[in-house]
């Protein structure tokens, strides 16, 4: 598939520089021809919002990066793409065989400088990965395409640069060729240690994206005490805060000071408590005048702008990430992305959990990737960096 040119939507950056420059992870994400897009090219910087009408297309590039982050940690195609046809554009016509597709991409940048990953996916008549590339320093390190349909795999050849330029070998077609590629390259050449290097790279910061929605009406009766960790949805909210404020009261405090600035009366403390015999967990706000208030009584922005504010205070450790186990905390910098970050909060709400999403940001925490319908609110907020979007 030949892609269209690309070209960049309007943004209007303000970025503060990042505290930690050197960790992997994505400045940058491709729709080449995916939904509604087509030679699209969307700069992620360390706090991102994407703006613009609906139908221009919010939801899906996030939908886009998402499903690049579970490829990368080794999910497969069938598994990441369920409806397939959804994301092909609705204009794209099938060839003489019938086949239609989508295109993505993104590129990571890290220790081994930027790295740029395409794939091209055939949705229709069968879904499977039909081409991959990775790419750095203008170098083809990784190329794949599908030789025979008859069967279920692509030929791929990967750089080497000793006594064999290249390196060929089949690799499924259900699964992200990079992701593989340190299961099958040696690492004895320069030309091996520079693929392995990209992959890796490429890998750790598509493993280190966190899609977040919360949803309140999931929030907001007890929850079995479970592993600690945050789901995407914050349906275990208080299991979270159950595990959290016992293990850094720094950042306890932190959270605390943010909810009461985005909820409705005093507060002196956010907290959890066994419930049911110790079966189950609940959270409350402590008002602190001897009276609390469950959480399941705060409206839909309260518990949102709540477990949005925890999503940035935590670390890599309590967020529910495919993070490879092997790189320690240190080294790692999580992306968060959130689809309508300003839903059903008010105007207060959002410019405080915005301007917490700065601090956050600009200390290397944590990065964050939101979809606003309108980001004017934003502006004055140092740090932040407004991709606006249009339809077709």
């Amino acid at each position: 598939m030949t892609s269209p040119p690309l070209s960049r939507p309007d943004t209007t950056p303000t970025p503060l520089p990042s505290a930690r420059p050197g960790l992997p992870r994505v400045t940058e994400l491709l729709l080449s021809a995916f939904a509604g897009h087509r030679g699209v090219e969307l700069p992620l910087a360390d706090l991102t919002l994407l703006t613009g009408p609906s139908g221009s297309g919010k939801t899906s590039a996030l939908r886009a990066c998402e499903a690049l982050a579970r490829l990368g940690g080794g999910a497969a195609l069938e598994d990441v793409f369920p409806e397939p046809g959804g994301c092909v554009p609705e204009r794209a016509r099938p060839d003489a065989q019938g086949r239609r597709g989508f295109r993505i991409g993104c590129t990571a940048d890290g220790p081994a400088g930027p790295v740029r990953l395409e794939v091209a996916v055939q949705a229709e008549p069968e879904l499977r990965i039909v081409g991959e590339r990775l790419t750095a320093d203008g170098v083809v390190l990784l190329e794949t395409a599908l030789r025979d349909p008859r069967q279920r795999a692509v030929q791929a050849a990967w750089h080497t640069a000793g006594a064999t330029p290249v390196t060929r070998a089949p690799l499924p077609d259900d699964r992200l060729g990079t992701a593989l590629l340190p299961l099958r390259v040696a690492g004895k050449t320069p030309g091996q240690r520079q693929v392995l290097a990209a992959a890796e790279q490429m890998v750790v910061a598509l493993r280190s994206v966190f899609p977040c929605d919360p949803r309140p009406d999931r929030m907001r009766g007890p929850m079995p005490v479970g592993s600690g960790r945050l789901l995407g949805g914050c349906d275990n909210l208080a299991d979270v805060l159950w595990r959290t404020r016992a293990e850094c009261g720094r950042r306890h405090a932190l959270l605390v000071d943010a909810v009461r600035a985005g909820c409705a009366g005093p507060v002196a403390d956010l907290l959890a408590e066994p419930y049911d015999a110790g079966r189950l967990v609940r959270a409350l706000l402590e008002r602190g005048d001897g009276s609390r208030t469950e959480l399941r009584r705060l409206g839909d922005g309260e518990l949102r702008y709540t477990a949005l504010a925890l999503v940035l205070l935590t670390g890599p450790g309590v967020l529910e990430t495919d993070v490879p186990g092997e790189v320690p905390a240190a080294l790692r910098t999580l992306t968060v992305l959130a689809d309508g970050l300003d839903r059903s909060l008010d105007p207060g709400q959002r410019t405080h959990l915005l301007r917490l999403a700065a601090r956050m940001c600009e200390r290397g925490h944590i990065r964050l990737a939101g979809a606003v319908s309108d980001a004017s609110w934003a502006a004055g907020v140092p740090g932040v960096t407004v991709v606006h979007l249009d339809r077709d």
